[in-house]
């Protein structure tokens, strides 16, 4: 099987643009990343709304008008494309991301379980659906939001379920640049998948996201990193025989013993 190139959106950097602006950003990345090759473009956690301003307000349902906007981007440059935005479902709002296919049609929508902070509690319901998934050209994708990936569980929980390439929109903040410096390759390594980490960047409001985009792979490497500031645009190929041979070479998942674990 062919590896799937894949791109990392790093950004928006610093205030949030308004949802116009952001739209305008992912077509013109959706452009370059397919010029490169790329099959899939992966945006960062809440790219449509920004994540220090009032999320709720912003908040649309899973088939809105960013929705519609983001599936003509993904039909226009026929690539898949991940993005994070603030869902509205009655009166719950989620952190959520949906993926949506090269012809525009949604392929999965993952709500964050796991919310960080009282700032993320005052606005947001947490998900009830720990593993999400889609297959990309062929290869199996699922999705976790931040803070999710900072607990082995989920990770582990999405290799068990074949999970091969692990999208994780972002909104990490100083001084935490530990989680895509050292806790993201761990994770890629322990579970034997790729992990695709794509981070906001700059300063909103008080809040000062970290960047370090990476494509970490399943052996532990990392394929691609964008730096500490400035926004930026990855490419680098997720390889399902890099998958196979760091689980011939780490048999973690093989002599997992599940039973002994509540």
């Amino acid at each position: 099987m062919a590896p799937l190139r894949t791109a990392l959106l790093q950004g928006p950097a610093g205030v949030p643009p308004s949802r116009r602006e952001a739209l305008a950003a992912l077509e013109a990345a959706a452009r370059t990343a397919a010029a490169g090759g790329a099959r899939l473009l992966v945006a960062s956690e809440l790219f449509l709304s920004g994540y220090a301003t009032d999320p709720a307000g912003r908040a649309e349902p899973a088939d809105g008008p960013g929705a519609c906007a983001v599936a003509g981007i993904a039909a226009d440059h026929g690539l898949s494309i991940a993005y994070g935005y603030p869902e509205r479902d009655g009166s719950d709002v989620y952190n959520a991301v949906q993926l949506v296919s090269p012809y525009g049609y949604p392929l999965a929508n993952y709500r964050k379980t796991h919310l960080f902070g009282d700032f993320e509690r005052k606005f947001f319901t947490a998900g009830d659906t720990p593993v999400v998934q889609a297959d990309v050209d062929g290869i199996r994708v699922g999705i976790l939001i931040c803070y999710d990936v900072e607990f082995p569980e989920p990770v582990r929980a999405h290799a068990l379920a074949g999970t091969e390439l692990l999208l994780v929109p972002t909104a990490l903040m100083r001084p935490y640049e530990f989680v895509p410096r050292a806790l993201i390759p761990v994770r890629a390594y322990e579970s034997q998948l790729y992990v695709a980490y794509v981070n906001r960047v700059g300063a909103e409001g008080e809040h000062h996201f970290a960047g370090l985009s990476c494509l970490a792979a399943p052996d532990g490497t990392v394929r691609a990193r964008a730096g500490h500031d400035g926004e930026d645009l990855l490419l680098a190929d997720a390889d399902p025989a890099r998958i196979a041979a760091a689980r011939r070479d780490n048999t973690y998942l093989a002599d997992l013993r599940p039973e002994l674990y509540a």
